[in-house]
């Protein structure tokens, strides 16, 4: 058996094992602790020589890879990964905040719905007169006599529609059961479809739970009617805000400019101010002139179908109007329904709401794209998610205040954001 001889002449009684028999471990390496001169290692030497033996290495068959391939594999085109991942999370932190403050300011806009309400009520008929307003301030009007003017005028208007609406709506809710009783005879031919849903829900529900499926008038109209009628206290909250807004119109604009400190915020200030006020009349004072002719319009059909109280059908047609998609068809809703206790036949029931939804659809696509289009353009995707929105939070107000809410918050987004468009990728 061999043994290791070192330079000086001194064996060690260490065998050698392994592949590497006749390779030598100088005297230097052993004092090192094992390492080797450059270039006299046993294992880097066959490596270099390439004489080394290793495993073979297992080949995959293209066909194995290609449905591991399929079966794994992403599109991924042109990755960019993050160059730092800091900056993502402290992006998504400051996400989170912005979240947790959009949730927080809903819930405060629901619970102070009683004081907000008629408060943003007011502010938009207050942007919707301005312009009398301003004219007044031309003609040296005092503004205490234009605000007492303009408040008894705004009074005047719901007066006059309470008292075309009222009588009408005290009638139709007085005959209710009669005309819930005329509608299920008229509508004979849905027996055997609901029928099917009767059978459907004795099925599916407990038998404490089981109930008709006819028609009960009074059960849609009493809620309606709960959350339609405001309170006495939000009626006196809107009436003496708008006053206030009224007399002191030039004030708050100075008051809310004179809030901040810098020029450029100053500024800034007043051109929202500005354009909130121009855009908010503009849209306005259109729509009203649109919707006196789509009311007239209502009102001249339901007197051609022969539906009674025709000017109270033109009254309805005027405010209900003011609520994007859903106002007009409340309006032939209601036509058909009065039409159904009104006339024999479901043809002559169904004449007035074909001729308010002929007017409807000529007003809504043609007539206001072409007055107020070069003027207010507005995405019908936003102002649908605009009406819902402010409808579920503050019920048929909020469907009015829809529109005038939404061009405010696109004012102010335009003045504080910029429009930068990012480039696609191609």
């Amino acid at each position: 058996m061999p043994w290791l001889q070192s330079l000086d002449g001194t064996t060690s009684a260490v065998p050698l094992k392994g592949g590497f028999k006749e390779a030598f471990f100088t005297a230097k390496a052993l004092w090192k602790g094992g390492r080797q001169p450059k270039g006299t290692s046993p294992v880097i030497l066959p490596m270099e020589a390439g004489v080394t033996k290793a495993k073979p290495r297992r080949v995959e068959k293209p066909a194995i890879r290609g449905m591991r391939e399929a079966g794994f594999s992403l599109a991924v085109n042109d990755p960019q990964p993050m160059a730092e991942v800091a900056r993502f999370w402290r992006t998504a932190a400051q996400s989170a905040t912005i979240g947790m403050f959009i949730i927080l300011l809903v819930v405060a806009l629901s619970l102070a719905r009683p004081l907000l309400l008629p408060v943003a009520s007011a502010f938009v008929v207050t942007m919707m007169l301005g312009p009398l307003s301003a004219r007044a301030e031309q003609y040296k009007i005092p503004s205490l006599l234009a605000a007492i003017v303009l408040w008894l005028l705004v009074i005047a208007v719901c007066y006059a529609v309470i008292i075309l609406l009222g009588a009408p709506a005290v009638d139709w809710i007085g005959k209710a059961p009669e005309i819930g009783r005329i509608v299920q005879e008229k509508l004979h031919v849905l027996d055997r479809p609901l029928a099917a849903l009767q059978e459907l829900r004795d099925a599916l529900l407990p038998s404490d739970k089981k109930g008709s499926l006819g028609v009960d008038i009074i059960s849609f109209v009493q809620p309606a009617l709960l959350v339609v009628t405001p309170a006495i206290g939000q009626t006196f909250i809107f009436f003496g805000t708008l006053f206030f807004m009224l007399l002191g119109r030039s004030q708050l604009r100075r008051m809310l400019v004179a809030f901040f400190d810098e020029r450029e915020a100053r500024l800034r200030t007043l051109k929202i101010m500005n354009d909130i006020e121009h855009n908010l009349t503009g849209y306005l004072s259109m729509v009203t002139i649109i919707n006196v002719a789509v009311g007239i319009c209502g009102g001249v059909a339901a007197w051609v179908a022969g539906l009674p109280d025709p000017m109270a059908w033109a009254v309805l047609g005027f405010i209900l109007n003011f609520i994007p998609y859903i106002g007009a068809l409340i309006v032939e809703v209601a036509m058909f329904m009065v039409g159904l206790v009104t006339f024999p036949t479901l043809t002559q029931a169904l004449l007035a709401p074909v001729l308010f939804l002929a007017l409807a659809t000529l007003e809504g696509h043609f007539v206001t794209p072409s007055i107020i289009g070069h003027r207010l353009t507005l995405n019908p995707l936003t102002v649908f998610l605009s009406l819902v929105f402010w409808t579920w939070l503050w019920g048929p107000v909020g469907a009015f205040l829809a529109v005038p809410l939404l061009i405010m918050a696109l004012v102010v987004i335009g003045h504080l954001f910029r429009e930068d468009e990012p480039e696609l990728p191609t």
